[in-house]
């Protein structure tokens, strides 16, 4: 596992090579699965193929100004990720607590599903800055519904990038703070 993690990286440039309808079952199999509080399975994913739709999409997590996010249309598939309500126990869990722990949940499936990506030899970039009713429109996604999401995915040349990482003793410590 701890080798699959310093193999992935997001990446911002993809080649014009469909990707398998069976790695991206497994892909979002991957997140499926994925542990959840209370098994609240707060998700929905949607995986957008269609070049229409995608380019749609890919045009919603772009921005000219700030010049992010153009590598997206590269992507042959993106998967856009949605909050789903949880289930009771989650929820309740969430007020007591003041916390929403489907955003927990949701990056625990992405993160799950990134991981697949990988070890299937795709490349994967998860995306946050989106223009939400643009793409709920597009995919026909439900106002009350939030889109948390999108990772682009898809074939790259397998360059891996040195890694920037905090040194472990800045980031770790054991028992006390």
């Amino acid at each position: 596992m701890l080798s699959l993690i310093k193999s992935r990286q997001s990446e911002r440039k993809y080649l014009n090579k469909p990707v398998e309808r069976e790695k991206i079952e497994r892909i979002t199999e991957a997140g499926r699965l994925s542990p959840s509080a209370c098994n609240g399975q707060p998700w929905h994913f949607i995986v957008v193929d269609d070049p229409a739709l995608r380019d749609e999409v890919a045009a919603a997590t772009e921005s000219v100004v700030l010049r992010m996010n153009g590598f997206v249309r590269e992507a042959p598939v993106l998967i856009v990720m949605v909050t789903e309500k949880s289930n009771l126990t989650s929820r309740a869990g969430d007020l007591i607590k003041q916390k929403d722990y489907s955003h927990i949940d949701l990056g625990i499936a992405a993160a799950s599903m990134v991981y697949q990506a990988t070890a299937e030899g795709l490349g994967t970039c998860i995306i946050g800055w989106m223009d939400e009713k643009r793409i709920r429109n597009a995919l026909g996604i439900p106002a009350a519904r939030r889109i948390e999401l999108v990772i682009s995915v898809g074939y790259t040349d397998n360059r891996l990038r040195e890694k920037s990482r905090k040194p472990p003793g800045d980031v770790i410590t054991y028992n006390r703070y």
